[in-house]
């Protein structure tokens, strides 16, 4: 039997920054990371646009959802983004921040998958290669695979979600961890467009492709989530940073809150244009505020079409004015793992020790990057989850090794 003393599973942002620091670390032995895709780091390729979104200056445990919300926190510590950052700089790849401390290459995406093969020099890489399953032995584990048996001292298994299946996603790392008898929190779909029913849908398609700054909020419980960002509507629905940015916290049944001009009380301004230009239909008094297609889908859902502003009363311009400031909807679903961007849900973390990541009731398995139920909001935050949870398990792994 082929035998290594650590196996990774997963070439993508976590595995191979996993096997990078190891390397970085001084080896642990014979490093093998396995993956079925026919390259490395797939995600990163066409992340950002194809310039890879790789970090953020914001990072803190609040950007991160999961059931155990302060799990992040030791790792996030032990890896910041400015430690990325420095290691991008003395790659010499050129760097841009984008709004909100987002990170991105000014080149390609390729270059950040070029540094993380480069760092992790004297790991093999092993590709188009299945992984089947993992079972423990005396000695440590066997991961079966498409190419035969592997024996390993110790598996970090870095597998990501479910998001993007055209890319090969799988929840191979959910089965691992059940059949290690570790809890998994059922996996959805994050930062997801959302979708409409068939009745909203049908004001809303004429819009594909207008797009607003809009701040979108979701109220659960007592917790008010809220972003401020693009808005974008499409032939399905809604989309955009902001929709997706909610997507994460919003669940069927709930509704959400958009305010196409958040700075602008519209019935208050409609008023006041009202008594300067009258003569203008209310759709023209908007286009000031709003993309003309929008505007005029606004006034004719408010029953506004053909009419001058000046002969709408206080209540028909409050209420052409909730319609731009706070238009509830009910979204019926979202464009599930096909478009999602990431996978919520994963590993429970009630199972896994925070500065290493390894399974508590598994000495040699560790969880890592988006197979863990720790999840960032849009703008860089999951690639850094990827590099400090890839991180805090090296320096176990490493540590283990030399015991």
């Amino acid at each position: 039997m082929e035998k290594a003393d650590i196996v990774i599973l997963g070439a993508g942002a976590a595995g191979l920054f996993c096997a990078g620091s190891i390397m970085q670390a001084g080896g642990a032995g014979r490093v093998l990371v396995l993956d079925h895709a026919r390259k490395p780091g797939e995600k990163i390729r066409i992340s950002g646009g194809g310039r890879c979104n790789f970090t953020n200056l914001a990072t803190a445990p609040d950007r991160f959802l999961s059931h155990n919300p302060r799990f992040c926190a030791s790792a996030l510590a032990g890896f910041r983004a400015a430690d990325f950052l420095a290691m991008v700089d003395r790659a010499g790849i050129a760097w841009h921040e984008k709004t909100l401390g987002q990170l991105f290459c000014d080149g390609s995406a390729q270059q950040i998958i070029d540094m993380l093969l480069s760092r992790m020099d004297g790991a093999e890489l092993r590709l188009k290669t299945s992984v089947d399953g993992v079972v423990r032995e005396d000695s440590g584990f066997v991961v079966a695979t498409s190419a035969g048996p592997v024996q390993a001292r110790q598996v970090v298994v870095a597998t990501g979600g479910k998001s993007i299946p055209k890319m090969g996603a799988t929840g191979i790392g959910y089965d691992i961890a059940a059949g290690f008898g570790l809890p998994v929190i059922a996996p959805r779909a994050g930062l997801v467009p959302l979708t409409f029913a068939e009745q909203e849908l049908d004001r809303c398609r004429p819009l594909a492709g207008v797009s607003v700054e809009a701040e979108v909020s979701h109220v659960h419980g007592k917790r008010r989530t809220r972003f401020r960002d693009g808005l974008l509507f499409t032939h399905r629905g809604i989309s955009g940073p902001a929709i997706l940015q909610i997507s994460s916290f919003w669940k069927p049944g709930e509704e959400i809150t958009i305010d196409m001009v958040p700075d602008v009380d519209i019935a208050q301004a409609l008023r006041d244009q009202r008594g300067q230009a009258g003569r203008i239909a209310p759709a023209t008094a908007l286009g000031r505020w709003l993309p003309g297609r929008l505007a005029e889908a606004v006034a004719a859902d408010c029953g506004l079409t053909g009419a001058r502003l000046a002969d709408q009363g206080n209540a028909a311009l409050l209420t052409l004015g909730q319609r731009v400031n706070r238009w509830t909807l009910r979204p019926v679903g979202s464009e599930g793992w096909r478009t999602a961007e990431v996978t919520i849900g994963g590993v429970d973390t009630t199972a896994l020790d925070s500065r290493s990541m390894a399974a508590r009731s598994v000495p040699g398995l560790y969880f890592i990057g988006e197979a863990v139920d720790v999840t960032g909001w849009l703008g860089g935050y999951n690639f850094q989850w990827a590099w400090a949870s890839a991180h805090a398990a090296a320096r176990a792994v490493v540590s283990s090794a030399k015991t």
